[in-house]
């Protein structure tokens, strides 16, 4: 049986352009007039703290990652530091932050749009969200082309801006004198107060996320510690130049509260210099720039939906794949919040854009929270045993401390602001739902796994199916076969291996789906080998197959090919924190008509790769020093 996987589509030149522009959208070319508005000339102090923040979560999770390259996602590292509920919580907060900057993205593109074609909000959010949902489907190549020349575009763009607005201010461009008088003669530096900048830093802080997923891809790599480092360095210059620098540019030679400039601040500058056409040029690479972010963000937020469907906490069905490698309903599920937001388009266009733009901010600090402080409770736990670290976080804990405190802090600002408290309860709300999901799910878990088992007598099996979830020792596979067929001679035994990704212990899927893809597929491959090894030197005959990324189907199809007498279903034992689905025994012995046997693999440490699975009865801890009785 064919195993979907996703393909690999995307080259280097892709990969290099997404990392320096792909994260660049409406929250700069649109938000940043929304800081300047709301908070003066100030406003690119804000930016430049919510620099320094992300700066400080690329390093915890550079940390993490060099620690632990295997992992590959922070949802783990929260799971591993406070529980299976983080790594749930941070996973899903992060999706639904994904899927809201798609609906956003669609919502200010057609906004954009207006200014050239006289149509409805809604209709044009949604021809931008169809374009875009289908580009994805198509392949993951098409993806990346488009990814491409976006962010070549809007990278192009600042650069042209920087250059041009630094030569008027500072009197070299023709009909231009040197002048900054922007930032004082109206109010002053900061005409609504200090205390204002705290209220802007959720938008500045949404128009800069994205940039994580270099430092987790970089994990990834031959060299950690190498590419963490190279993905840090391009992070500060990228906050640097294409945030602070542009915002500052925009404040000198705007005035704050220009009427013009919450709507459109680059055009606004663009015609402040005398360029012809400035509005329909700039208008015209924002929308390049919206497209851009909705593109990638529907990409990555259908790939984190397909790693919580790897791990079992999200509906199995996300993991099905295309015949051009392209996960389908994860794409599809990802755009439903994308539809929803066109629809709070129609119903209320004026206030959705900036309602979006701090619900997502709220959302995300949420996660970020959860990521420094996974981060201080695996230090912490490093230095317990001793383990050196080859990439640390700056001025351990301490700066760790405060840059929790500073997200915190952003977070109680929304609460005292009256204009933001409905969308941090909006944001907590959302968490809460989280939470309260992860409890019910966990307790129905523990309800199933709790109920007396109906193990079935012994039968006169000479036909059996084995699914395979884990290792089992050969004697005790043996034995189990001769239980499962009351120990008369078999006709057939055939083991069915799931490639679930699960198996393959890694979540690479977040950042390098092809890594996933590659070691899902090596780990399967060798267990069907050991199995079919077993089978081999015991003299059983049979086979042991490949079967689908779903162990409940895969069972379901192998009793469909064999017509089995009996079923024997081996399950690891230590994937305690695996939520969906969790009653796959209890849903084999009432679907089927045969016989179900149940027993657990080899208790111990997590794989950490191919070698392990060949020596029977020895599951090695990893390299990194995790404890070889814990996941």
């Amino acid at each position: 049986m064919e195993t979907p996987a996703l393909r690999r589509g995307l080259k280097q030149r892709h990969l290099t352009m997404i990392a320096i522009g792909g994260v660049i959208g409406a929250g700069l070319f649109v938000g940043s007039g929304v800081v300047i508005k709301e908070s003066g000339p100030g406003a690119f102090i804000t930016y430049a703290l919510c620099g320094v923040l992300i700066i400080m979560v690329m390093q915890m999770l550079g940390e993490m990652a060099v620690a632990k390259p295997s992992t590959g996602s922070f949802a783990e590292y929260a799971r591993d530091a406070m529980g299976p509920w983080a790594g749930f919580s941070v996973a899903w907060l992060y999706w639904y932050f994904w899927v809201i900057i798609v609906g956003f993205e669609a919502v200010a593109g057609a906004k954009i749009l207006q200014y050239w074609i006289n149509a409805p909000l809604w209709m044009m959010s949604l021809v931008l969200m169809l374009l875009m949902t289908g580009t994805n489907l198509y392949s993951v190549k098409t993806f990346g082309e488009f990814e491409y020349w976006f962010a070549g575009i809007k990278v192009a763009t600042i650069l042209v801006f920087l250059v041009t607005v630094s030569l008027f201010v500072l009197g070299l461009w023709p009909g231009a004198h040197l002048d900054f008088s922007n930032l004082t003669s109206h109010g002053g530096f900061f005409p609504k107060g200090k205390t204002i900048l705290l209220a802007g830093m959720v938008t500045a802080v949404f128009s800069m996320v994205g940039a994580e997923i270099a430092t987790i891809a970089g994990a990834e790599s031959d060299d950690p510690e190498r590419a963490v480092t190279k993905a840090t360095r391009s992070v500060v210059w990228r906050i640097s130049l294409f945030f602070v620098g542009s915002v500052f540019l925009l404040a000198v030679i705007l005035p704050w509260d220009d009427k013009n400039l919450a709507a459109s601040p680059y055009v606004s500058a663009f015609e402040r210099l005398g360029i012809p056409y400035a509005a329909d040029i700039m208008n015209l690479v924002v929308l390049t720039s919206v497209l851009s972010c909705l593109n990638s963000g529907l990409y990555t937020a259908s790939r984190m939906l397909f790693v919580l469907a790897g791990r079992r906490e999200a509906p199995p069905a996300v993991l099905w794949v295309n015949r051009r490698g392209v996960p389908t309903w994860a794409i599809v599920m990802s755009t439903v919040v994308g539809f929803l937001c066109v629809i709070a388009a129609y119903v209320s266009p004026d206030g959705v854009f900036s309602f979006l733009l701090n619900s997502s901010g709220a959302i995300i600090l949420f996660a970020y929270i959860l990521i420094a402080a996974s981060q201080f409770v695996l230090r912490r736990r490093a230095e317990a045993e001793g383990r050196e670290l080859r990439f640390k976080m700056w001025g351990f804990p301490y700066i760790t401390i405060l840059t929790i405190i500073a997200m915190v802090a952003i977070l109680i600002s929304m609460v005292v602001r009256e204009d933001t408290r409905s969308q941090i309860t909006l944001g907590l709300g959302s968490w809460a739902f989280l939470l309260i999901v992860f409890r019910l799910i966990k307790g129905y878990r523990e309800k199933v796994v709790d109920m007396p088992s109906a193990e079935p007598t012994a039968t006169r099996a000479r036909r059996l199916v084995v699914l395979a979830n884990d290792d089992l020792e050969a004697d005790d596979l043996i034995a189990e076969l001769s239980r499962a067929g009351a120990a008369t001679p078999l006709e057939e035994v055939t083991v069915v291996v799931p490639a679930n990704p699960i198996d393959a212990a890694t979540t690479s899927i977040l950042t390098n789906a092809p890594e996933l893809r590659d070691d899902t597929l090596a780990v399967a491959e060798a267990r069907r080998e050991r199995y079919e090894q077993i089978l081999a030197q015991a003299a059983i005959p049979g086979s042991a197959v490949l079967g689908n990324i779903s162990p409940l189907q895969a069972l379901r199809q192998a009793v469909e090919d064999h017509h089995p007498q009996a079923v024997l279903v081996i399950t690891n034992p230590d994937r305690d924190d695996m939520l969906v689905p969790t009653e796959l025994l209890s849903r084999a012995r009432a679907e089927l008509d045969v016989p179900v046997f149940h027993v657990d693999g080899i208790p111990g440490a997590p794989l950490t790769g191919v070698d392990d699975l060949a020596r029977p009865g020895t599951r090695s801890s990893s390299s990194t020093g995790a404890d070889p009785t814990t996941r």
